[in-house]
């Protein structure tokens, strides 16, 4: 088990706390660390295939790569077809897990639901299938061992009363809400809509009543460059830290906009990806 450590920074004037998750590893840290905590824990013997799904930048196909490689697992990815340019150039985190030795197989878009649907059925004893973002039943437990450094680690800062952490498919932000309800757990949905946010926890568990969703204020595409993200991530770099482009500038703006504790932010790693992400936010500098 790896601790990670706790930062300051202070965005508009105001102080937060930041989890440094993004540091435990390289490709193998933030939230994806703590949602395959169960299976890092277990020995390699008893599996010989990690099959997952998704988009071609995700960070969590990046953190499985990293984990199979460690493990000496096969990694079996499936995607939409690509574009001739991303089968020919191979870039961003889609390359790093690559050489990290995934397999990545294309299926049709017209077959992509039904194929990915019928995983679990045809998968066989020794392998396991982990769903888009790293959302699995499992991730429980890495969670919990989250909520056990945070309890030890705020006991110093008793002024923080609310924890905040970004979501996909919000595995992170439910198991963390259950597992600490001494605190208010903030998160935003950065996939869809609150209402997909809570049918996809609600896929897990009960959603518990200390776990709020901020509505961010207007409607963002997801991996879309918008400006005002911009000026969030490079505040957030000049104050020492740097946080991923996808999903941490929806968090942190819809912090500054609907809250005014003193709170403490998981910080979900994910900057691998922000090489790629850059090279679209790169008009914002030219105006």
């Amino acid at each position: 088990m790896q601790l990670s450590s706790l930062s300051k920074i202070t965005l508009d004037g105001r102080e937060f706390l930041v989890k440094r998750d993004d540091l435990i590893d390289p490709y193998l840290a933030g939230n994806k660390y703590r949602k395959l905590y169960t299976l890092l824990q277990t020995p390699k013997e008893n599996l010989h295939t990690i099959i997952s799904y998704g988009g071609t930048q995700s960070n969590a196909m990046l953190a499985i790569a990293a984990m199979c490689r460690q493990k000496g697992w096969h990694y079996i990815y499936y995607s939409k077809e690509l574009s001739r340019r991303q089968r020919e150039t191979p870039s961003g985190n889609y390359a790093s897990a690559l050489r990290l030795g995934m397999e990545h197989r294309e299926i049709a878009s017209s077959l992509y639901r039904d194929f990915i649907a019928s995983l679990h059925i045809t998968k066989d004893e020794r392998s396991f299938i982990i769903d888009q973002g790293g959302a699995v039943a499992e991730a429980k437990i890495g969670l919990e061992v989250l909520a056990t450094e945070l309890r030890e680690q705020l006991r110093e800062t008793p002024e923080i009363t609310a924890l905040a952490t970004p979501s996909g498919t919000g595995t992170t932000a439910l198991f963390l809400a259950k597992a600490l309800p001494e605190y208010k757990v903030y998160t935003t949905p950065c996939v869809g809509d609150s209402s997909y946010l809570q049918e996809q926890m609600s896929a897990l568990c009960d959603i518990p009543q200390n776990l709020h969703i901020l509505e961010p204020k207007k409607k963002y595409h997801f991996a879309k460059p918008y400006r005002e993200f911009y000026a969030i991530y490079k505040k957030l770099l000049e104050g020492g830290i740097e946080f991923d482009l996808l999903y941490a500038p929806a968090m942190w703006q819809a912090l500054l906009e609907q809250t005014s504790e003193n709170i403490c932010y998981i910080h979900s790693g994910g900057v691998s990806g922000n090489r790629s992400m850059l090279e679209r936010y790169k008009k914002f500098d030219k105006e």
